[in-house]
């Protein structure tokens, strides 16, 4: 039996408040450093460096500040967190159950760097025109790190090119709201597998399903289209194989310690999968999520027909479900978090408050205002301004 630990996350962003407050004196003398749209006008940036711990040797603040130093315009602020705040207490088990037996770490350890950026002069910004900016920060520091980070490491099989570190651009807007929803796709998000492709493999179409889901997470197909294609190749399924698939589908690193963080943290959790209600209420329960939706698996005779029932789950259905559930639930838009991994996500992560690429396709990364990649879901809190965890003493 694995050993449970607690770990601890700050209840609020008092750490980010505080560092704002820190630069009111760089700032246009009329702003209310306690209006956060206002501070959204502003080209003032959280920057978030997250570095796994197999390659953490090094304080990493040296190479941040080595780039700030070369750009005249930017000031660099360390946010420090807030001895005196509230925190929440979660728990998790110190190993997580695979299959076939194995165990691994429920989330990657990790370090946590977080800092703000802010002009040298006070300006106004338009939110277009700081979206570009935050993504040119983002690729230069992020090319800039990972080449530093190679180059200290190409000695050894720690790091890895492409692998090494993830920089977050994001609004400090972005920090100091409290959300409220957190929406999750399934499929190679909360789970490391294509459910549709399991089933594939189980009726032995499994690469021609494949390159139909590969094309669809691109962006190269209509999700619609690529759906009935690959639902229609499902034809004669048995229903007896499901819950030997439901076994076999394996939680992504860091999932449980994510939704049970979120939980403690006032969240309301939502799956939201272009997949099959039959296994997203599987996931669901696995993991303590909230409420499920997902499409519904035609079955007649013990068999699957073949058929899809309408309406599709794709990505403009997963949008709306993300907004009607906040309305119903009373929550602003401002205070939604949306995490994904395909071109199918993308709707529900435009219009929330922050969207998160996890492991994502190239082109979810580009249009993400977040981007996960060396840690597991647990990414997700660090995007959202948390330190790294640490257990409770």
């Amino acid at each position: 039996m694995p050993n449970n630990t607690s770990y601890s996350l700050p209840k609020d962003s008092k750490a980010w408040q505080q560092a704002v407050d820190s630069i009111a004196s760089l700032l246009p003398d009329d702003t209310n450093l306690q209006d956060f749209d206002a501070l959204q006008s502003l080209p003032v940036f959280a920057l978030i460096v997250v570095l796994p711990n197999k390659v953490s040797t090094l304080d990493i603040h040296q190479y941040v500040q080595s780039w700030v130093d070369e750009q005249p315009s930017w000031h660099l602020v360390t946010v420090t967190e807030d001895t005196d705040a509230s925190f929440v207490d979660i728990t998790v088990a110190d190993t997580e159950p695979m299959a076939g037996g194995a165990q691994r770490l429920p989330f990657t350890q990790s370090q946590v760097f977080r800092y703000l950026l802010v002009p040298v002069t006070d300006t106004l910004m338009h939110p277009g025109k700081k979206t570009a900016a935050a993504h040119i920060i983002d690729d230069q520091l992020t090319t800039r790190l990972r080449r530093d980070l190679t180059e200290e490491y190409k000695n050894t099989n720690s790091a890895d090119k492409l692998d090494v570190v993830d920089c977050h651009i994001l609004s400090v807007g972005h920090m100091l709201r409290t959300h409220k929803l957190a929406c999750f796709d399934m499929d190679s998000t909360l789970i490391e597998q294509e459910v549709i492709v399991e089933l594939a493999k189980t009726a032995g179409i499994g690469e021609e399903v494949a390159a139909i889901t590969e094309a669809a997470m691109r962006g190269e197909m209509e999700f619609d289209e690529s759906f009935a294609q690959r639902v229609a190749l499902l034809k004669g399924i048995s229903t007896d194989v499901l819950d030997d698939i439901c076994s076999r589908l394996t939680l992504s690193t860091g999932a449980r310690t994510t939704i049970s963080a979120l939980k403690a943290l006032g969240y309301h959790t939502v799956l939201v999968s272009g997949g099959f209600t039959y296994f997203a209420r599987y996931i669901a329960e696995q993991l303590g999520i909230d409420e499920v939706h997902a499409n519904a698996l035609d079955i007649e005779e013990g068999e699957v027909t073949g058929h899809v029932q309408l309406p599709i789950i794709n990505g403009a259905k997963k949008a709306a479900i993300v907004e009607h559930t906040a309305q119903r639930l009373g929550i602003e838009m401002s205070q939604v978090v949306c995490i994904g991994d395909g071109a199918n996500d993308l709707p529900m992560m435009t219009i929330a408050d922050l969207g998160v690429a996890y492991r994502a396709k190239p082109i979810v990364q580009a249009r993400a205002d977040a981007a996960v990649n060396v840690t597991g879901l647990e990414g997700t809190l660090y995007a959202l301004g948390y330190p790294s965890l640490a257990p409770t003493q």
